[in-house]
C-alpha cells in the first residue's frame, strides 16, 4: 500500500453509489436500507468511523434508513459494557439509529430454524472432526515449483454424507446440550475442492457453553459469523451491507448462505478500510495494549479508538471531514496521518479560543513596573471569528515566561530574550532584558527586564521595531495546570509491517506521553468546561481532560485529581501543508 499524498488522499470513484443507482433503477431494488454491524468486543476505532460514515451517508443520500445491528455471536468477547460504548461513541460522531437497534442475539431462534431448513435440503451436516482436524482435512494454500500459489483439493469429513434425518437429530441434541464442547459442529456443504478455501464446508454452529452477556445461557450452540451475518441482514430486509475490503473473498458464502436459506436477497458490497500511518487498526491489538498496560485504557489519547480521539482533543466536524476527503475506494492505501491532523486544525483553528499558558515557566521580573500595580489587557479570542470577542487578562510585574524563551547566551538568530535584548510581550508591552538570577547550582531562577510605558499593545505612537513576541502569563493570578503532550504511539510509519516473530509492541514510541505538571496558565483556564478546547498560543492546540466514562465498564483511562489537566491534541505546525508544497502525489 502506498502512503497517499495529494490535497484528497486515497480518494477513488463512489463506486458504491453508482452499485445502487445501478440496482434501484433495474428494479432490484425499491428502496435503499444499510446497516452499521460492530462487533460488541471492543471500543470503536476511526476505521470503524469510515465504515459508519458510509452507512448512515449512503441511506441519507437515497433516502433510506440504517440500522445498528450488534453482530454478538461470539459470547466469550462480549459484554454489555462494549455495546454501551458503541452507542456513546456513534452518538458523539452525530448519527442516531432512531429506533433502528437490533442484536443478532435476538435472532438466535430465527437463526436456528434456517439451519434445519438447509439442513433437510442435504446442504449441512453435522461433523465430529475436531477444530485441528478440520483445518487438516480443508487444506492449505502452498507455493508450487513455479512458484505460484496454488490450493491443493481438501478431503470430505467421513461424516459429511451422513442422512438429513441422523444430522437433524444431532443438530437438535446439539442444540439440547448433550455433547461437550467442540466434539461436534454443524458444517455447510459447498464444495472441498474450491480455490476459495472458505467455501470447504465451512462451520455454520459450533457447541460452546459460555454466559451470553443478553441469551444468558438459554444457548450452548453459537452461530458462526459468515452463517449469522447475511441471514441477520436478510432477517431485516437490508439492501446493501457495506463491508471492509476483507470480507470480499466471504461474498461468495455471502450469497451461497441467502439462496440456500431463500430469503431476503440483501447484497454485499465491499470498499477499502482505512489506514493511518503512525498508528494500528486491529481491535485485536488494540485490545492487547489495553490489557497488558500500554496504554492507560480505551480512551487513552493516543489511541485511534473514538474515544481516544475525543479525550485528544478531536472534534466529530473534523473527523467526518478527514473521511470524507479520504473518499470511497476500492483500492487499499496508507493515508498519512499529517492529513488527519490537517483536518483537525482547520476547524480547531475556527472554532477554539486562543489563551496563554506556559509549559516549563521561567519567572520574568520588570524591575521598573510600579510596585503592586495590575493592569488588564485586552486579548483576542478568536482572530478567525469576530463573534467570539475578547477577553481582559492581568498583567503585573511579574510574570511567567517559557523557559525556552530566554538565552543567556544566544545561539545564531536567536531573537528572544537575551542580555541587551528587546522583545514585545503578547498584547502587553516592549521589555528590555537587562541580565539574570542564578541559583547555587547555576541554574537560572529569573529573568530581569524593564518595560517602555509606551509601547503597550503597540499603540499608534510606538516606533520601535522588534524581531520577536512571546507569550506569558501573570505570575500572581495564574492557574497551576497538567499539560499532557501526546505523540504517536509508534515510532514508525507502518508498525503493523513486522519481520517474521515480529512484535508490533517494538514499535512503540517511548517518548509518546509527557507530563508536565507545573506549567501554568490564564485565570480563565480554572473555569474550563470538560472538552472544551483552547489554543495556546504559539504551543498548539489543547483540551481540558475528561476520562470518558461508559455504563458499566470505567474506560480503566487517568483520572484528574491533579487538578487541571490540559492534553495537547495537535501542535500549531502544518506537516501536511508542507506535503502538499512539494507537490506530493
Amino acid at each position: 500500500m502506498e502512503v497517499a499524498k495529494g490535497t484528497s488522499p486515497g480518494t477513488g470513484t463512489d463506486f458504491i453509489s453508482e452499485f445502487i443507482k445501478e440496482d434501484l433503477s433495474t428494479g432490484r431494488f425499491t428502496r435503499v436500507h444499510t446497516r452499521f454491524p460492530p462487533e460488541p468486543n471492543g471500543w470503536l476505532h476511526i476505521g470503524h468511523c469510515k465504515a459508519f460514515y458510509i452507512d448512515f451517508t449512503m441511506a441519507e443520500r437515497f433516502g433510506g434508513l440504517c440500522n445498528l445491528r450488534f453482530d454478538d455471536t461470539n459470547p466469550e468477547k462480549e459484554d454489555i459494557s462494549y455495546v454501551n460504548a458503541i452507542k456513546r461513541d456513534i452518538r458523539w460522531m452525530g448519527y442516531d439509529w432512531e429506533d433502528r437497534e437490533y442484536y443478532a442475539s435476538d435472532y438466535y431462534e430465527y437463526l436456528y430454524e434456517l439451519a434445519v431448513k438447509i439442513i433437510k435440503k442435504g446442504r449441512a451436516y453435522v461433523d465430529d472432526l475436531s477444530e485441528d482436524e478440520i483445518s487438516e482435512y480443508r487444506g492449505t494454500a502452498v507455493q508450487d515449483k513455479n512458484n505460484i500459489t496454488v490450493t491443493p483439493p481438501g478431503r470430505n469429513s467421513p461424516w459429511r454424507d451422513r442422512s438429513v434425518e441422523e444430522n437433524l437429530d444431532l443438530f437438535a441434541r446439539m442444540r439440547a446440550g448433550e455433547f461437550p464442547d467442540g466434539s461436534k459442529t454443524l458444517r455447510a456443504k459447498i464444495d472441498m475442492t474450491s480455490p476459495n478455501l472458505l467455501e470447504r464446508d465451512p462451520v455454520m454452529y459450533r457447541i460452546r457453553r459460555e454466559h451470553h452477556y443478553r441469551t444468558g445461557n438459554t444457548w450452548c450452540i453459537y452461530p458462526m459469523y459468515d452463517f449469522q451475518h447475511p441471514l441477520s441482514d436478510a432477517r431485516e430486509e437490508i439492501t446493501h451491507s457495506l463491508c471492509s475490503l476483507e470480507y470480499e473473498i466471504h461474498r461468495s458464502l455471502y450469497d451461497w448462505f441467502i439462496r440456500e436459506a431463500e430469503v431476503f436477497p440483501s447484497r454485499q458490497i465491499e470498499f477499502a478500510r482505512l489506514n493511518i500511518t503512525h498508528t494500528v487498526m486491529s481491535k485485536r491489538w488494540l485490545l492487547r495494549l489495553v490489557q497488558e498496560k500500554y496504554v492507560s485504557g480505551w480512551d487513552d489519547p493516543r489511541l485511534p479508538t473514538i474515544a481516544g480521539l475525543r479525550r485528544r482533543g478531536y472534534t466529530p466536524e473534523a473527523i467526518r471531514n478527514f473521511v470524507s476527503q479520504v473518499g470511497i475506494a476500492k483500492t487499499d492505501s496508507m493515508v498519512d496521518i499529517a492529513f488527519l491532523e490537517y483536518c483537525l486544525r482547520e476547524h480547531l483553528n475556527k472554532t477554539s479560543r486562543r489563551v496563554m499558558a506556559v509549559l516549563r515557566p521561567l519567572k520574568l521580573i520588570i524591575d521598573n513596573w510600579p510596585a503592586g500595580k495590575v493592569e488588564e489587557l485586552e486579548a483576542v479570542n478568536n482572530p478567525e471569528d469576530e463573534t467570539a470577542g475578547k477577553r481582559l487578562i492581568p498583567f503585573s510585574g511579574e510574570l511567567w515566561i517559557e523557559r525556552e524563551d530566554f538565552e543567556e547566551v544566544p545561539p545564531p538568530k536567536y531573537f528572544r530574550l537575551y542580555p541587551g535584548n528587546s522583545v514585545r510581550l503578547r498584547y502587553g508591552y516592549i521589555v528590555t532584558c537587562s541580565g539574570c538570577d542564578k541559583n547555587a547550582a547555576g541554574e537560572i531562577t529569573a529573568v530581569h527586564c524593564r518595560y517602555d510605558p509606551d509601547t503597550r499593545g503597540g499603540n499608534a505612537a510606538d516606533n520601535r521595531k522588534v524581531k520577536s513576541t512571546i507569550h506569558w502569563v501573570s505570575a500572581a493570578q495564574a492557574v497551576r495546570l497538567e499539560a499532557r503532550l501526546y505523540d504517536y504511539l509508534f515510532s514508525v510509519e507502518r508498525p503493523m509491517d513486522l519481520p517474521p516473530g515480529g512484535d508490533f509492541v517494538n514499535n512503540l514510541n517511548p517518548a509518546s506521553l509527557e507530563i508536565i505538571s507545573g506549567a501554568r496558565g490564564e485565570p480563565c483556564l480554572a473555569r474550563a468546561a470538560p472538552e472544551e478546547r483552547f489554543q495556546f498560543e504559539r504551543l498548539g492546540y489543547f483540551v481540558r481532560d475528561t476520562p470518558v466514562i461508559t455504563e458499566g465498564l470505567d474506560s480503566g483511562g487517568e483520572s484528574s485529581d491533579a487538578g487541571l489537566v490540559f492534553n495537547r491534541t495537535v501542535g500549531l505546525r502544518d506537516t501536511w501543508a508542507k506535503v502538499r508544497e512539494k507537490g506530493g502525489v
